[in-house]
């Protein structure tokens, strides 16, 4: 029996720091040996939302007088809740000038995105825009302008962003233009859609938002053929029950052996992958895995 202990050394300088090779002085054969994930310690460090997932865009319109604009918003990378998404979606609003000040110097938005945890779900409100500015309101310096028509800002969230918050693909808010739209009746296989007197309409997210979607972090050693997972190289599966930016540590009670595939080798490959199998992009390189090998006949920790 021996362990190998992997660590940011180990690491292919990709920038990704989800592979790990560990090479072996010389050649070593590793027929009827079998491999386990022994202990794990490293940071919560991968982000939600991602250029390269594609899941990092969004839309909304804005009417002045009879043109319509589409504002298409592009976050950062990073990790988000849903209060982070509705922070910078009103950001977004400053920046394009599509936004009031009213009396009390507050600024007003015209859509906003927020939990529902009564519904365990998001909400989408959108509010009526005004076709003139309010008595004792302002507008701001760089304001887009009005609409001929009132009207509630188009909001849409495209594919992969959808998951996140909960939407179906590409969905659509309505834009209630002259305060017109009358809502569908409210189901339990639909998502509401609610309408006040002032013209806010309200849609709930129809599935569980998945605001962390790599809520799984998959270890893949290139060595192996577990015939029951998929993809067979699977040898450990982490669930990271910390806050973003703690440590994450776990050792195994109960240790998940699987065999290598019979025959000599150079190296020892370790990948990590988020929930759909992609690789993970980790932030924070510091880290240690060990991995044990036994004889297939070798006891420990009282299994064979």
């Amino acid at each position: 029996m021996f362990v190998i202990v992997l660590n940011q050394n180990n690491l292919v300088q990709d920038g990704q720091n989800n592979k790990l090779v560990y090479r072996f002085p010389n050649s070593v054969n590793l027929t009827d040996k079998y491999i386990a994930v022994s202990s794990i310690s490293m940071f919560y460090s991968w982000f939600n939302i991602l250029a390269t997932s594609i899941n990092n865009t969004l839309s909304y319109t804005w009417t002045v007088g009879a043109v319509t604009t589409t504002y298409t918003l592009t976050l950062p990378d990073g990790l988000y809740e849903i209060a982070d998404i509705n922070a910078f979606l009103q950001w977004s609003s400053i920046q394009n000038g599509t936004y009031l000040i009213n009396a009390s110097g507050d600024n007003v938005y015209y859509f906003e995105l927020i939990l529902n945890p009564t519904r365990y779900g998001v909400q989408l409100n959108t509010f009526q825009v005004p076709t003139a500015l309010p008595v004792g309101w302002s507008a701001p310096a760089n304001f887009a302008g009005y609409p001929t028509q009132t009207f509630n800002p188009i909001v849409t969230f495209p594919a992969n962003f959808n998951q996140i918050v909960g939407y179906p693909v590409n969905f659509v808010s309505n834009g209630n233009v002259n305060n017109a739209y009358v809502p569908p009746t409210a189901s339990a296989s639909n998502n509401y859609v609610a309408k006040d007197g002032a013209g806010t309409l309200s849609y709930l997210s129809n599935t569980a938002p998945q605001v962390q979607p790599n809520n799984n972090v998959l270890f893949s050693v290139s060595n192996i053929n577990n015939p029951y997972s998929q993809p067979s190289s699977i040898i450990y599966s982490l669930n990271p029950n910390v806050n973003i930016g703690e440590q994450i540590y776990v050792t195994p009670p109960n240790f998940m052996w699987n065999k290598l595939i019979d025959g000599t080798y150079n190296e020892i490959r370790l990948s990590l992958l988020g929930t759909n199998l992609q690789p993970l992009i980790v932030n924070d390189p510091n880290m240690t895995i060990l991995l044990t090998i036994r004889d297939k006949n070798e006891s420990f920790l009282g299994t064979k």
